[in-house]
C-alpha cells in the first residue's frame, strides 16, 4: 500500500502560479503510475494529468495543456504540479492518486486508480 499526501495549494490571483506536491510512502512509488485530479463544488471528480513510473510519458487534459506541468521525482517519493497561467476555474481542490503498474505507461481514469490523497485547496481569484 502507499499513502499519500498533498502539499502547496492555496490563494492565487488570476495569471498566478502554484506548484503543488504529492508525497508518497512505501518503497514500489518507482512502479506506480500517478495522477492529478481535481474537483469543483458542485461538480464531478475530472482528470488533469498523469505521468508514467519513468516520468517519460505524461498526458494532460485539453483543459490545463500548455499550462500545467507534471513531473516525479522517485529518489523522493514525490510527484508535481507545476501550475502557470493559473484561472479562476482552476479552482478545485486537487488529488494525487497513485496505482501500481506492471507497464511503464499512463493512467488517466479515475476508476483505475487505487490510492488517493486528502486533497489541497486551490483558490485562483479574478
Amino acid at each position: 500500500q502507499v499513502q499519500l499526501v498533498e502539499s502547496g495549494g492555496g490563494l492565487v490571483q488570476a495569471g498566478g502560479s502554484l506548484r503543488l506536491s504529492c508525497a508518497a510512502s512505501g518503497s514500489t512509488f518507482s512502479r506506480y503510475a500517478m495522477g492529478w485530479f481535481r474537483q469543483a463544488p458542485g461538480k464531478e471528480r475530472e482528470f488533469a494529468a498523469a505521468i508514467s513510473w519513468s516520468g517519460g510519458s505524461t498526458y494532460y487534459a485539453d483543459s490545463v495543456k500548455g499550462r500545467f506541468t507534471i513531473s516525479r521525482d522517485n529518489a523522493k517519493n514525490t510527484v508535481y504540479l507545476h501550475m502557470n497561467n493559473l484561472h479562476p476555474e482552476d479552482t478545485a481542490v486537487y488529488y494525487c492518486a497513485g496505482v501500481p503498474t506492471a507497464y511503464n505507461g499512463i493512467v488517466y481514469l479515475t476508476t483505475d486508480y487505487d490510492y488517493w490523497g486528502q486533497g489541497t485547496q486551490v483558490t485562483v481569484s479574478s
